[in-house]
């Protein structure tokens, strides 16, 4: 059974020691709350660690935390500046991998000071269905993808989330800030900052899903399909929050949200 080989699998790596590469998001909380069960069993301790960076939400931090405590895990939040790699700060096409490589070699080193023979990371199967080069990076430093080993896609990753009663089930994915930004734009971090501050004012309007993407001086707002009308008629809010962020253009992308939009034409190649 496909849940009975994910079990054993992240069993396995409890067994002789892991920690997981904690987000609070819905992949890695799946893979932390079978963890934790495991480790009941076994008489074992998992360690819940979360990057705090530059380039992904400030929420991840907070959500982790809380999803950490409810599961009853060690969390610790380790600090990484990626404004420090100058390759990184460029925004080339294999950012992902730069980033990926100095997150978990970071958290690679971790492991070792704590004695953990395993770092367990989220990536389900879905994940190799698209532009993702920091997959590589993950391979290269021996990191253990168990859903993605599994065959678990995002869809069943929910479902069983929901199934174990994990409270961020439902919670939308929360993908790096710098994928709001077109390939070769240099990353600058008050961008980033404004981009977020917007994306999180358009949520408090009542839209779970948004990506603010930046070309130059417009604001490309990518919101599901069916959201389109409650848009529309709070466009007057949104146009004032986001002109008074510094954007000069504010469009509603007609093509709806998609997951990596930044990147189909790579994809497409």
């Amino acid at each position: 059974m496909k849940k009975e080989r994910l079990r054993k699998s992240i069993a396995s790596k409890v067994r002789e020691g892991a920690c997981v590469a904690f987000s609070g998001g819905v992949d890695s909380s799946l893979i932390l709350k079978i963890a934790m069960e495991e480790a009941e069993k076994l008489g074992k301790k998992v360690h819940a660690v979360t990057f705090e960076t530059k380039l992904h939400p400030v929420s991840d931090v907070t959500i982790s935390g809380r999803v950490a405590e409810e599961m009853g895990a060690i969390h610790t939040i380790i600090e990484v500046d990626e404004f420090k790699d100058n390759q990184i700060m460029k925004n080339p096409v294999n950012r992902c991998y730069l980033c990926k490589k100095l997150l978990f070699t970071t958290l690679r080193e971790f492991a070792e000071n704590e004695g953990l023979g395993h770092v367990l990371d989220g990536t389900n199967a879905d994940d190799h269905g698209t532009y993702r080069p920091g997959i590589q990076a993950l391979k290269e430093l021996s990191i253990s993808s168990p859903l993605a080993e599994n065959g678990f896609t995002k869809e069943e990753v929910r479902e069983y989330a929901s199934e174990l009663g994990i409270s961020v089930s439902k919670r939308p994915s929360a993908p790096c800030l710098a994928t709001r930004l077109p390939y070769g734009t240099e990353i600058d971090f008050s961008l980033l900052k404004r981009i977020e501050e917007g994306e999180e004012y358009i949520r408090s309007l009542g839209f779970e899903v948004v990506r603010v993407r930046v070309h130059s001086d417009i604001a490309r707002i990518e919101v599901p399909a069916t959201d389109f009308t409650g848009f529309i008629s709070k466009r007057e809010e949104i146009r004032e929050k986001l002109k008074s962020l510094g954007f000069n253009y504010i469009t509603l992308d007609v093509e709806g949200f998609r997951s990596g939009s930044m990147d189909l034409h790579l994809n497409n190649k």
